[in-house]
């Protein structure tokens, strides 16, 4: 059986470079994906994104965001996210509607017995984060890059398809370079 995949798309596309994930799977929907893969745009609506990885069961699910690493902007970064220890606890944090950092959200995946099944993160390094509706040059030029990354990954757990392949096999964090910096 092929695997279940979610494509997230995070981000607030109201600050600049924060709207990257919410461009990168707006730029995928207009693709013919495989079966079985779902692209959304969640934007900053993070209880949502739990919610919807609690009912799921995804295999592989791939959050596209902003991410400040300390490179140069527009750098995309591909990186398996650590899925919480332990029992979570209950936090304001975890309760908030529009929150949308990773971690809260799959604390909260957690909380409600939920299992995200592998989570990677496609990150691109911003350059610009205030109010305004439009992604920096470089970080626009990163559209494609993760794109790109995205549907390597999907490739990859297709190619696979087998759950116990894909599993939670570490992938390294790397760094891909957009075209035009």
């Amino acid at each position: 059986m092929t695997p279940r995949i979610l494509v997230a798309g995070i981000g607030n596309v109201f600050l600049g470079d924060d709207g990257f994930g919410v461009e990168v799977v707006r730029r995928m929907s207009t693709k013919v994906l495989p079966d079985r893969v779902r692209v959304a745009d969640y934007g900053v609506r993070g209880m949502h994104l739990a919610y919807d990885l609690v009912a799921g069961q995804y295999d592989l699910t791939v959050m596209v965001d902003a991410t400040t690493r300390g490179d140069a902007p527009g750098t995309v970064y591909v990186v398996e996210l650590d899925l919480p220890d332990g029992p979570p606890l209950p936090t304001a944090e975890a309760l908030d509607a529009h929150g949308m950092q990773p971690d809260v959200v799959l604390n909260l995946v957690a909380l409600l017995g939920g299992d995200p099944g592998r989570v990677l993160l496609v990150g691109c390094e911003p350059a610009v984060l205030d109010h305004r509706m439009e992604l920096s040059p470089a970080v626009a030029a990163a559209v494609d890059t993760a794109a790109g990354a995205v549907a390597d990954l999907i490739g990859a757990c297709r190619a696979a398809d087998q759950t116990a392949e894909i599993g939670r096999n570490r992938v390294p964090s790397c760094a891909l370079e957009s075209p035009e910096k």
